[in-house]
């Protein structure tokens, strides 16, 4: 474990908080569709935002902290992509105006970031309560991977999720947008808008891609700092990543294989860990840097080999993924009436 003392964290949350308020009062002082060259601005920025901490962790905390938190960072980039297709989905689905988009996109990134930490410092406690815990995380990671290879030409239902079904409940939803209010009133009743039930899909399903990716980050550092520092950095440039990469998306035919390949790999690092740990120090493990290596192998060549593939049958698309088949949706639907 690394040392962190009292005092980095405290800087590290007052910077990503100060950079979410940033990015909210740049969002919502002037609504407004974004452009490419806004989007690029702003995805270099978190980007060198992101390498500057870890160059400092680096420097601080030695050659081991720094290359576990890009390695960390990484893998929750790569991961957060797949949110991507997500959230072009649910802002399709919800018609969304494209000058609301980049608001709502940051309350739901905010409340994923929230929700994250708390799973995050559940991971951790877990980690260090049972010694099955890595085990048990690989097993998730191996399975998460194999259920994206089964459906990763099938559409998650980003519309009848448990949060979105609650939040229909309580309250009747508009049809009007009310100039991006999330709750107006219509003939004296308080209504919600479509963008709060956005807000509402955003952040729920994010929860299930968390299920993933804080179990796959743990299984490249145990330290918590890293852990939540790699998800708050990806997280923080995901809303101007959007708007850039939006139409590059639909090409990345086989990213749902290489974000599967990554999933196993680390899920088989975490076994291996835990076998090494528990069992016998006499099991190999996988060194962090060799996971770096392997992760960015994986992404570059399933980029590569998707846009040949999309270059030499324009017509295939890249689908969203899902960790469900049609049989299981039907029996949850099924077991609901």
């Amino acid at each position: 474990m690394v040392d962190i003392p009292a005092w980095a964290w405290v800087a590290a949350i007052g910077l990503i908080v100060a950079l979410f308020v940033f990015d909210l009062v740049v969002a919502v002082r002037r609504p407004h569709a974004v452009g490419l060259r806004e989007a690029a601005f702003w995805s270099v920025f978190y980007v060198s935002v992101a390498v500057l901490f870890g160059l400092a962790l680096w420097g601080l905390g030695g050659s081991r902290a720094g290359t576990e938190y890009f390695s960390g960072w990484i893998v929750e980039k790569s991961l957060s992509i797949d949110n991507l297709f997500v959230f072009v989905i649910i802002l399709a689905r919800f018609g969304v105006p494209e000058r609301y988009q980049q608001k709502v996109l940051l309350f739901g990134i905010a409340a994923a970031l929230i929700l994250r930490t708390v799973l995050i410092a559940v991971g951790a406690a877990a980690i260090s309560l049972f010694s099955f815990t890595f085990l048990f995380f690989g097993l998730v990671l191996i399975w998460t991977a194999v259920q994206l290879v089964r459906h990763r030409k099938e559409e998650p239902d980003v519309e009848d999720t448990w949060l979105v079904r609650r939040a229909r409940r309580i309250l009747p939803v508009s049809t009007d947008f009310h100039g991006g209010r999330m709750l107006a009133h219509e003939d004296g009743q308080r209504v919600m808008t479509p963008l709060l039930l956005v807000f509402v899909a955003i952040g729920s399903t994010d929860v299930l891609f968390a299920l993933d990716s804080i179990p796959a980050v743990f299984g490249v550092t145990k330290e918590p700092f890293i852990v939540f520092t790699a998800n708050a950095f990806a997280l923080l440039g995901l809303r101007a990543l959007f708007f850039l990469i939006e139409g590059l998306l639909e090409r990345l035919v086989y990213l749902s294989i290489g974000l599967s390949v990554i999933l196993a790999f680390i899920g088989v690092k975490l076994i291996l860990l835990f076998l090494h740990e528990d069992v016998s120090h006499s099991v190999p493990e996988i060194p962090t840097p060799l996971s770096l290596g392997v992760i960015l192998l994986v992404l570059v060549v399933t980029t590569v080999a998707s846009l040949l593939r999309v270059r030499a049958h324009p017509d295939e698309r890249a689908q969203a993924g899902s960790l469900r088949g049609p049989k299981e949706r039907r029996r949850e639907e099924a077991e609901r009436r």
